[in-house]
This record gives structure tokens, sequence and C-alpha cells, in this order.
């Protein structure tokens, strides 16, 4: 298995090559040179694997140069019943008929993010320790992939972590999870902006190949293939939960505003995984509901991103959009290049509602979305509190939101859950009266002593930070 960059560049590389690497030099996003296949067998096979050997089948399809032996104990190693809360990993549970959570928060941060972020350290610790190199991970969170990446690398052999977020606008919880680190190898930036200057800046950092090449940078934001594949595995673990047999279809809703989430879910239905339609759930920073509604794609600026009680999809640049646009082009990374390149930056949009590919979003691809607001988010906590005995955060009520209009009879829908309540108390509370259920460990956090570096919106500030804490 190779993979190419979705704007051309013409070499080959092997998974553990790109593992490190991140962007491509091409400044495109990496992918297999084509999906593997799933056949009936193989999802007979797997149906009741263990989570750790599931996530193993998975894998080797996109790895062919970590030994099979190395890779299932990594795959072992991560995935345990000590770090994620029970034997099952990612549980399903039944809401009422058709609609299913599917619970992706019980790692060490609380989020979704873990079950990606968790491999992802195993994966650079060992091959950091086989190459004797290091490396500098930078990268951008709105909230909870900056907790994730810091909890999975801290203490980790090699690697030291620079986390820029949004100065000020992620939740108190959030903040505390990231600033109270102490340790050594962990590095908080808070950017004056938004989360979308974050990101710019880690694109602008890795798109210079001289100060990415000296200080050996990489990447754990879902630019990065290996986190990406990662969430793979659990779409394959809800579906093999809601169903009994392999031809039944299941659908999926994703809250999304980077679009990494759901581009997992892109993957597993290319490789076969019976999907029926995965629902684009966004929040008042709604650009992909508007493209997928009408085929425009229109970044908004920092003055335009709205400040929402869903703060991780407070996103109007959305980084992994450009694979699946990629797919959707039938590959053509020339258009590819153009679009994401020289017409985001000249236009800040381009449009595809006219192109007949288009429309092949929903009927080829499955994809369809929905938008919910602070109003709807409200509603729908009080709603799933009072009828089911159910506490759900504020971005997994933009998901059961949507979903509602996309149920289809005799199709299960399936919610990806993205948090636990705790890490938004301040919405919980507006919504129940209520304060959500903290886990054991983890109280007082907000009151711990933080460390934060505050900065300007500025890649040439990022770059001194990082080059005078790497001696």
């Amino acid at each position: 298995m190779f993979y190419v960059s979705t704007r051309g560049d013409p070499q080959r590389r092997a998974f553990c090559e790109i593992l490190l690497e991140g962007l491509a030099p091409d400044g495109g996003l990496y992918l297999p040179k084509a999906y593997p296949q799933v056949s009936d067998a193989m999802l007979t096979r797997w149906r009741g694997l263990p989570y750790a050997e599931l996530a193993f089948e998975i894998l080797s399809l996109y790895i062919h140069d970590i030994p099979p032996a190395d890779l299932r104990a990594l795959c072992a190693k991560t995935y345990t019943a000590q770090v994620f809360g029970t034997e099952e990993i990612v549980p399903l549970r039944k809401l009422e008929d058709g609609v299913y959570l599917e619970a992706l928060s019980n790692g060490p941060t609380l989020a979704f993010k873990d079950m990606a972020m968790q491999l992802l350290g195993n994966l650079f610790e060992y091959e950091l320790a086989r190459r004797g190199e290091e490396l500098n991970i930078l990268g951008a969170t709105s909230g909870d992939t900056g907790s994730a990446a810091e909890y999975a690398m801290r203490g980790k052999k090699g690697v030291r972590v620079f986390m820029t977020s949004p100065h000020g606008r992620m939740s108190p919880f959030q903040q505390a999870q990231m600033f109270s680190l102490q340790d050594a190898n962990i590095h908080n930036l808070a950017i004056r902006g938004v989360f979308d200057d974050c990101q710019d800046i880690v694109k602008a950092v890795s798109n210079d190949l001289d100060f990415k090449r000296k200080y050996r940078i990489g990447t754990v934001n879902s630019i990065n293939w290996a986190r990406l594949l990662a969430q793979v595995v659990y779409y394959f673990a809800g579906y093999f939960q809601a169903t009994r047999s392999n031809d039944q279809k299941v659908s999926f809703t994703v809250p999304s505003g980077n679009f990494g989430n759901v581009c997992a879910g892109h993957v597993a239905r290319m490789m076969g995984l019976p999907v029926g339609k995965l629902v684009v759930a966004t929040n008042e920073n709604d650009v992909l509901d508007e493209f997928f509604r009408t085929g425009l794609y229109r970044v908004r600026g920092a003055a335009d991103t709205h400040e929402t009680s869903s703060p991780s999809m407070d996103i109007s640049k959305a980084s992994n959009f450009e694979r699946f646009v990629f797919d959707l082009l039938g590959r053509d990374a020339a258009r590819t290049k153009d679009l994401f390149g020289a017409q985001i930056a000249g236009k800040g949009q381009f449009d595809l509602g006219e192109d007949a590919l288009f429309a092949e979003a929903a009927t080829r691809y499955g994809f369809a979305s929905g938008k919910s607001t602070h109003a709807d988010r409200l509603a729908t906590i009080r709603d799933t509190w009072q009828r089911f005995g159910t506490m759900i955060d504020t971005h997994t009520a933009d998901g059961l939101k949507v979903a509602r209009g996309q149920l289809k009879s005799g199709t299960p829908m399936i919610v990806l859950e993205t948090a636990l309540p705790i890490k938004f108390a301040e919405t919980i509370r507006e919504a129940l009266g209520m304060e959500p259920e903290r886990p054991a460990g983890l109280e007082g956090i907000e009151t711990l002593p933080k460390k934060v570096t505050v900065l300007d919106a500025d890649k040439t500030l990022v770059m001194d930070y990082i080059a005078s804490h790497c001696n």
C-alpha cells in the first residue's frame, strides 16, 4: 500500500514515511493510492472480534512497513479496558427505535479524539525508536484534539508537542485539561484569534520545507493520515454492533467541523462497509452544510466565525475536506490543487453546484447534512435527558438533532458521541439546571496551575518559539 498527495506530488510513499510527515511536500493531503476492498467473507470473519483485533485487521490493509506482530502488539497495547473503560471500547447504546449512540468518549480526555490519538502516540514512539530520531509535533485544536494529543504524547521518548489553540475560546474544562499539564515535552501556545488562525499557522509552518526538515516537524491533526485511519475502525465496530448480517445497512451522523471524523466514515464506505447515509451535522458555523446543500464551499473569516456552545465545531475552513473533494472529482489532482490553492487563496470559495459530479456527493457517496443552533442544542439535551435518562454533550446534541431529520425506516442511524458532558458544563447547566457528572480524578482540574504561552496569530512567532525550545 502506497500513498499519493491530493495535489499531485509524483512520489509514492509508504505508511511510516507519511506517519511522521503530515502534509505532503506540495501542500496536499495523503490518501491511499486505492482503497482496499472488504469482502463479505472478511466482514463475517471480523464480526465479533475484540476491538484491538479489529483495529489490527483494518490497519493491516494499509500498513506494509510495520511487521504484523509489531502492529498487532501496538493495537493490543492501545485498545484496553483499562484505558477506555469497557471491554467493547466503543459500546453502542440504543436510544430509541432506529437511533443509537456510539460511545467514543471513554478515553483519558473524555473525547472521541482519544480513539486515534492513543494509537498515534504509540505509533510515533515505535517508529522514532526504530529510526533513532526525534519529532516535534505542531498541532492546532479547537478543544479536544489538543488534550487528546498531549495526554497521548506526554512522557513519550523522542517527542515534543507544540499545541496551538484559540485564546479564550475553549471551555474552562478543555483549557484546564491542556494547560494543567506540566510535562517538559508539552508546550501550549494560546493564539489570539480563532481556530482557523491556528490551523493556518500549522499549515504555513508545515509548508516551510526548510524549517520542517531542520526541526523535524510532524502533525497530529486529522491532516495526518494515520490518525484518520485509526478512526475508520470504530465505523466497522459500530456497524457490527448494530447489525446481525452483512446484508444490512446502517447510517451514521457525525458532528463535524474539520471533516476528519466523517472523512473516516467516507473511507470505511469506500472500502465496502454497508453504509447508507453519512450525515454531516454542523453548528452555526455551517460551511459544510452549505456545501452539501448547494455545492458552494465558502470559507469564513475570523469575524464571521461564530463562538458557540459546541466550540469544537467553531471551524470555517475544514482542512480534511480536500480528501473528499479529491475523490469526488475522480482524483483529479490538478483540479483539486486549483480549488484548494488558487481559488481559496484568491476568492475564499469555490462552487461545484453546477458540476455534474456534485450530485454524486449524495447518490454515490451517501452524504447528507444539517445544521443545529444553540436553541436546538438545549432542546435536544433536555429531551434526551427527560425521555431516556441520558445526558449528552453539546456536539452530540447537534448530531442527534440533525440525525432525526435523516432517518429511514429499517436502517439504523448511529450518532457518534463526541465528548462527555462535563467538558461543556455551562451549557448543561443552562439546559438541565444541574451539574454534569465529573469522572473520578478530575475534581478541581480548573484550579490547577497552568502552563501556557499567549502569542499573536503570526507563524513567525510560533516558529521562533519552537526553535528556542528544541535545544
